[in-house]
């Protein structure tokens, strides 16, 4: 069964929840900006994606591996002070595509899958990344790559991902 809180009509919480736990929860969620307004100039139409992509430099970019640097400034870092998860989804992603790019026709399109992430450890603000991303299988249906974000002073992996992508016939029109 589920109720309304006691603080609040607009919160529901069922009654096995141990009135601590919803205090530690709502509390994390205050500290990490759950319910802050999001500014006017925050509000244009694919701003995260502006705002993660410009702290991206293009490195390398090879037949099936890109390599670029990513800058981990105050607008990417979370209420920690390190790089932000959804940040590095973000970046996961773009490297992906781009590299899969570097292998396909120019007309076909690809379809992302899945996207795997794994956080081995927090990239502070401030720092900078070299992030590689490789095909590591590519053939008529599916394309995969890996991609890798090192620490650039010391070659560290700090997040791992790969991406598979389904890969769509061309148009015959």
């Amino acid at each position: 069964m589920v109720e309304p809180a006691p603080s609040s009509s607009s919160r529901l919480i069922t009654k096995d929840v141990d009135g601590k736990l919803v205090h530690t929860v709502v509390r994390f969620f205050r500290t990490v900006g759950i319910s802050s307004n999001i500014p006017e100039n925050m509000s244009t139409k694919d701003f995260y994606s502006n705002i993660v992509g410009s702290h991206l430099k293009v490195h390398q970019i090879q037949r099936g591996r890109v390599t670029c640097i990513f800058s981990v400034k105050p607008a990417v870092a979370n209420a920690y002070g390190g790089v932000h998860g959804g940040a590095v989804g973000a970046v996961a992603e773009r490297m992906a595509i781009a590299c899969a790019r570097t292998v396909m026709a120019e007309d076909k399109q690809i379809f992302l899958a899945e996207l795997s992430l794994s956080y081995l450890y927090a990239a502070p603000a401030n720092s900078e990344l070299i992030i590689d991303a490789s095909v590591t299988k590519t053939g008529k249906t599916l394309t995969v790559v890996a991609v890798d974000f090192k620490f650039k002073e010391s070659g560290k992996v700090c997040y791992s991902c790969h991406a598979t992508f389904f890969n769509l016939p061309v148009s015959k029109l």
